[in-house]
């Protein structure tokens, strides 16, 4: 506050000449240039003017009457339109004085957008002894700059300033209206001038309160605004739980409209700058556009999903896309137009995009679907309350209750029958779905019946065909013994037995000596002969000890003894190699030879790549057999 009057951003330059009818601007050169004889002028043609000017003040007067909590300004406020916006509060003073104000026409304050300044101007004389102090209300959220100058009989005059500009904490008290405290003397006239510069809406009722009617007014504000949230909360979390069970997208896109439609109210009766962002005001400037797109993108998708767009009307389902993605490019570009652009074309896109939801909604009526018809009803609620909303904020509507909260009553309503229509689309459906159930479990009784037969035959053959793949892949094609990969998977289970038991654990490498000759000399099929007499010898030998025998490749063949150490294992490795010795192969009428080497390995328990490192050293103690003449057991 300040007792000096202030000049408001912009007050200078050549938009001052447009306000007093002098084509230049107002710099000291320019001062110089007037002679003396058309401030003569001047001042004659003020001191002519003054009569009306204070005939007008006269007419302008609002009277507090000795009981009175509160009075609406509109009655008796005159007001001017500063289209360049650079008038200072002397212009505003000197421009009231030649009758350039004018009355509200038909008492509303209610301009729509507008460019530049608005100067509104009210002569106050305070009758009720009781209350000097009043809050002066300036009830619309969204105006940018208010300030406000009393002028008081002595001739001084008081500044106050305020708006989405400034903080919240910086109001005269935390209400989510601009308001400002005013001391207004009993019986005293106090010219009050207001300017108000917005880049949205212009809407400036004003409405003086003494604080117990403005505590009354708050109260009942907050329990009408608690009221609705609170209908927008219950409808909000009983659909969550719906969406949560049912997994319907229908049920998460109408949390979307509710919420992004809950934020847009939020955001245009100024909660969401009281209670969301109070030192933010560049989200107090963006979020009206982007909430209104935010609603828009909700209210498309969710028509889109509720009506089966897609399969019902596919070309009204594109254009439904369209709009969406109009939408969301405007909601990116509002973060950098300026509000005068943004808002304007986010709030008349809002109709075209609400009718459009009405178009698709009576199409899909048109094909039989019932649950369209409380859709459209609905829809009509919210076409309403929003149509008031755009028609108000554009000035073709008065600023009344029922315009000022046509949009939260319709939005109420909507949300409410739309709740319903969900839940009557949902017993649609699940309707729907028992018939098809139904039809489909008579149709197909008989046919469960004469198929279940050969079901069960199929399983049991593709069982079986089960087992013998399962069964093939674990073993070796030529030798019937298992093979590399099956005995690296069972050798590491029997690792796991032995470290959980402690108990130690052996490797054979087992390689069949000159096994190249006989291929050589006898040809491939002898030798697979001999591979496969070969592996009925060592699977015999090495059964009773409890073995794992694998065929490692080419002539190569592996074996695993659980329980034995190193001792125990060259015992048994020294009684495979004999019993190779003493039973050569027979293939036709030849009678072939076989000998092997041998390499023997107790695994250490302990190393981690306990597999790959003992068979190294098993290979290691193999090749040591061979390079000692072969027919040999060795060990490392």
């Amino acid at each position: 506050m300040s007792t000096l009057p202030r000049t408001p951003e912009g007050a200078a330059g050549n938009r001052r000449g447009a306000l007093t009818g002098h084509p230049g601007g107002t710099g000291m050169g320019q001062r110089n240039d007037i002679t003396w004889h058309r401030r003569l002028v001047q001042w004659v043609l003020l001191l002519a003017l003054w009569p009306l000017g204070a005939a007008a003040a006269a007419a302008t007067q609002a009277h507090i009457a000795h009981d009175a909590s509160y009075l609406p300004l509109a009655p008796q406020t005159s007001y001017l339109h500063d289209a360049g916006g650079a008038a200072t509060v002397e212009d505003a003073r000197r421009l009231l004085a030649e009758g350039r104000f004018a009355p509200l026409p038909d008492g509303d304050a209610s301009f729509g957008f507008q460019t530049g300044a608005f100067w509104f101007r009210v002569n106050v004389v305070n009758g009720n002894p009781r209350e000097q102090r009043w809050l002066l209300v300036q009830q619309y959220a969204l105006s940018d700059r208010i300030d406000v100058y009393a002028r008081y009989p002595d001739g001084h005059m008081v500044h106050h300033a305020g708006g989405d500009t400034f903080p919240f904490e910086q109001r005269s008290i935390r209400y989510r209206h601009p308001n400002f405290w005013l001391d207004l003397p009993s019986g005293q006239p106090v010219e009050l001038l207001v300017r108000v510069q917005s880049q949205s809406s212009m809407q400036v009722p004003l409405f003086l309160y003494t604080p117990a009617a403005f505590a009354e007014l708050s109260r009942d504000g907050q329990l009408g605004i608690g009221i609705y949230y609170g209908i927008l909360l219950a409808l909000f979390f009983y659909n969550l739980v719906l969406w949560l069970v049912l997994r319907d997208g229908s049920y998460f896109w109408y949390l979307f409209h509710i919420t992004a439609f809950g934020l847009v109210l939020f955001t245009l009766n100024g909660l969401g700058f009281e209670y969301l962002w109070p030192h933010s005001t560049w989200l107090a400037d963006k979020s009206v556009p982007l909430s209104v797109c935010l609603a828009q993108i909700g209210m498309q998708q969710f028509s889109r999903t509720f009506l089966d767009l897609n399969t019902r009307w596919r070309l009204g389902d594109r254009i439904s896309k369209a709009i969406i993605a109009f939408f969301v490019l405007l909601g990116i570009a509002a973060t950098q137009l300026p509000y005068h652009v943004a808002t304007p074309i986010a709030s008349a896109a809002v109709f075209p995009s609400i009718v459009w939801i009405a178009v698709i909604t009576l199409m899909v009526v048109r094909t039989g679907y019932r649950p369209a018809k409380v859709f459209l009803l609905a829809w009509a609620m919210f076409l309403l309350g929003t149509g008031i909303f755009v028609a108000l904020a554009f000035g073709l509507l008065p600023k009344t209750f029922l315009t000022e909260y046509g949009v939260q009553i319709g939005s109420a309503l909507e949300m409410l029958l739309l709740s319903v229509a969900l839940g009557y689309r949902y017993a649609a459906l699940r309707n729907e779905n028992e018939r098809i159930v139904r039809e489909a479990k008579n149709s197909l009784e008989e046919q469960v019946v004469s198929r279940t037969a050969e079901l069960r035959q199929t399983m049991s053959e593709l069982e079986t065909a089960h087992h013998r793949l399962r069964e093939s892949s674990r073993l070796d094609g030529l030798t019937d013994l298992y093979n590399r990969t099956h005995f690296r998977e069972a050798f590491e289970h029997l690792l796991s037995q032995s470290r959980n038991s402690r108990r130690p654990i052996s490797l054979l490498m087992i390689d069949l000596d000159h096994f190249k000759r006989i291929n050589d000399t006898y040809g491939h099929l002898v030798g697979d002969d001999c591979l496969r007499c070969t592996s009925n010898t060592l699977a015999e030998t090495l059964r009773p000890h409890g073995a794992l025998l694998a065929r490692f490749g080419g002539e190569e063949f592996i074996a695993a003894l659980p329980g034995m150490g190193l001792g125990e294992a060259s015992v048994v490795a020294e009684e495979l190699r004999q019993a190779l010795r003493a039973a050569p192969c027979r293939s036709g009428e030849l009678e072939i030879a076989v000998s092997a080497s041998i390499g023997v390995h107790c695994v250490d328990l302990e190393a981690r790549d306990s597999l790959e490192s003992a068979l190294q050293v098993a290979d290691q103690a193999l090749y040591a057999a061979k390079a000692e003449g072969r027919d040999c057991v060795r060990t490392l």
